[in-house]
């Protein structure tokens, strides 16, 4: 199946040399372009994309706005957020604006190019526990949601206790030995997770599971 790519970020130069690396694989498409986040919303309620290459900082919309601007509609497709700045600070506001990736626009073509079908694929590029590592740091911009608590307390008490084990960033394997259960009903277990939550892979999860109260900060953590 292609891939279906649009491409955003304020330097058309940059955006030539994103498209014809993507236009040269045989399994991708550019299938639009924006120079801000504005233009790549009214792009994508026109287009429909599988992967939107996300800058997070241009003028008019910004990446991170844009992206959360996504996250209310049905059917969206996933963002790899890309930035010039090496900072958590710009990793955090992706992630919990809802990206599925984070990369630096230096990164090696390679490393772009399967990122972007990683993304497609339904998975994240960034570990959980690089993601966990984050949100301990930046917890104390988070506010328990209650709503996503309610959400949290449908969940049964196994899909909650594979859920919190995502959160401490643990592998499905890993999770299976500490359970004593198969790979496959971990993997069936957190399926229905992310069913039953509306989320997309194993980041938001992470994401979700700070935003429920599932995990704490470090300071209110009990020693």
């Amino acid at each position: 199946m292609t891939i279906r790519v649009v491409l955003v970020d304020d330097q058309e130069l940059v955006r030539a040399g994103f498209a014809m690396m993507v236009e040269a694989q045989d399994d991708m498409e550019v299938v639009g372009q924006a120079g801000d986040g504005k233009q790549a919303l009214a792009l994508l309620a026109t287009v429909e994309a599988d992967v939107v290459v996300m800058d997070l900082r241009m003028p008019v919309m910004d990446g991170v706005e844009a992206t959360r601007a996504l996250q209310a509609r049905a059917e969206l497709p996933r963002v790899l957020a890309l930035t010039t700045f090496d900072t958590d600070e710009d990793a955090f506001a992706a992630l919990q604006a809802g990206a599925s990736a984070f990369l630096l626009k230096n990164a090696p073509p390679d490393d772009l190019l399967g990122a972007i079908r990683v993304v497609a694929s339904g998975e994240s590029v960034v570990a959980p526990r690089v993601t966990r590592r984050l949100l301990d740091r930046f917890a104390g911009r988070l506010v328990t949601d209650q709503r996503a608590r309610t959400r949290f307390d449908a969940l049964t008490d196994r899909e909650q206790e594979v859920l919190g084990l995502v959160a401490e960033g643990l592998s499905n394997t890993e999770i299976a030995a500490r359970l004593f259960l198969s790979e496959s009903t971990v993997k069936s277990h957190f399926g229905r997770v992310l069913m039953k939550l509306g989320l997309r892979d194993r980041v938001h999860a992470v994401v979700f599971a700070y935003e429920s109260g599932l995990v704490r900060p470090p300071n209110d953590r009990p020693d």
